[in-house]
């Protein structure tokens, strides 16, 4: 790891768009080589790309104040020209040029600031059990992560995946609780694959995101491009199914079901049976008429006739929340629309606009009832 004013000067630099080739070889390397970091240049390159950067802080009530900003910009500019005097371009183009490098400056320190001060609200973090990467998005959070290979992986908020550290073996082998967008660098003698609720999603080269939260019912698999073949690892005699790009595919998990024996007693037994699915394709929506199930990558939340308890779900997850439902009527409240910098009290209020029912909002609580 380079000295931290080398790091942070190699992240400005590619923040502001002038980075040399070398210097994005050099970043994208050690990027690549630490996934906590890979994580934290990933949510300052969200905050670079908002529009009128310069007007937004981070959500924290230590940094809330011009004063505060102001004197981190300062800051920012003066070391900026103190310490690589000789990076300053010349000539046409340097006043702005400059200015671009030092708000990047400006925004590392003040989100890293805001990370340290933000204590126990970390977006993601990385830890290790029994010899095995494990990487978790905590609800109401997105990450993205480059896995050892060199391929990406988008997290959805309360998802979690484990994998090898180097990806050694014959395989390159991830679990999935949770969602995940993979777009997976292509590499035919070690195939790729998602084992995630009794199934195995194996791919070469591929883009395509898997839904399969502890509470579905169903696995779910969407392909934009390559090629998915799906399998269970219940049913070794199943045939595998192939998924085709701009196709999703929805299976349902393996069925518990209650055996009663002779002495009466009852016991609770898998039963493994063919896989059961549906294949669909996919609808593109939105100004950039990307599929639904995708959406969330771009930081969009987008549902399409969810009842009130499916949509409840993903609300808790993108909202980092808790819903109360006071009664069955209004879980059968139907909806239909998409969320993007909504906060909650927003996107509560469009949802009633859209159909009636009344809410409640207590601290990270909302109790539903119906109308």
């Amino acid at each position: 790891m380079p000295p931290p004013d080398q790091l942070w000067h190699l992240m400005s630099r590619s923040l502001s768009g002038e980075s040399s080739l070398e210097e994005y070889k050099e970043l994208q390397l050690l990027l690549q080589n630490n996934v906590s970091l890979q994580q934290q240049y990933d949510l300052l390159e969200r905050f670079w790309k908002r529009p009128n950067i310069e007007n937004k802080a981070p959500e924290n009530p230590s940094l809330n104040t011009d004063k505060d900003i102001a004197r981190i910009v300062q800051l920012a500019n003066t070391t900026d020209t103190i310490q690589h005097p000789e990076l300053m371009p010349s000539g046409r183009g340097r006043k702005r040029r400059t200015f671009l490098y030092s708000a990047a400056c400006a925004l590392i320190i003040i989100c890293s600031a805001a990370i340290f001060l933000w204590q126990g609200k970390s977006i993601d973090k990385e830890d290790s059990i029994a010899g095995l990467q494990v990487l978790t998005a905590p609800n109401g959070s997105r990450s993205k992560t480059i896995l050892p290979d060199g391929s990406v992986v988008w997290l959805n908020g309360g998802s979690r995946i484990y994998y090898n550290k180097d990806f050694s073996g014959k395989l390159r082998e991830v679990k999935l609780e949770g969602e995940a967008f993979f777009d997976v660098q292509h590499n035919v003698q070690k195939p790729f694959i998602v084992h995630t609720a009794g199934i195995n999603i194996k791919v070469l080269g591929t883009a395509f995101n898997v839904k399969s939260y502890p509470s579905d019912t169903t696995v779910e698999t969407t392909l934009i491009r390559g090629l998915v073949q799906v399998t269970s690892s219940n049913d070794k005699q199943s045939k595998p199914i192939f998924l085709h790009p701009n196709e999703k595919i929805i299976i349902n998990k393996s069925i518990e079901a209650i055996a009663p024996k002779k002495s009466e007693e009852v016991t609770i037994e898998k039963t493994i049976q063919p896989i059961s699915f549906r294949i669909f394709q996919l609808q593109p929506t939105g100004p950039k008429k990307e599929p639904i199930e995708t959406a969330w990558v771009d930081n969009r939340l987008v549902f399409k006739g969810d009842n009130f308890e499916v949509l409840g779900s993903k609300l808790e997850r993108w909202y980092n929340i808790t819903i109360v439902f006071e009664d069955e009527k209004v879980k059968r409240l139907s909806f239909t629309g998409s969320f993007e910098n909504e906060t909650v009290q927003q996107a509560f209020s469009a949802l009633k606009t859209a159909v009636a029912f009344n809410y409640t909002i207590t601290d990270t609580k909302i109790y539903i009832s119906s109308k």
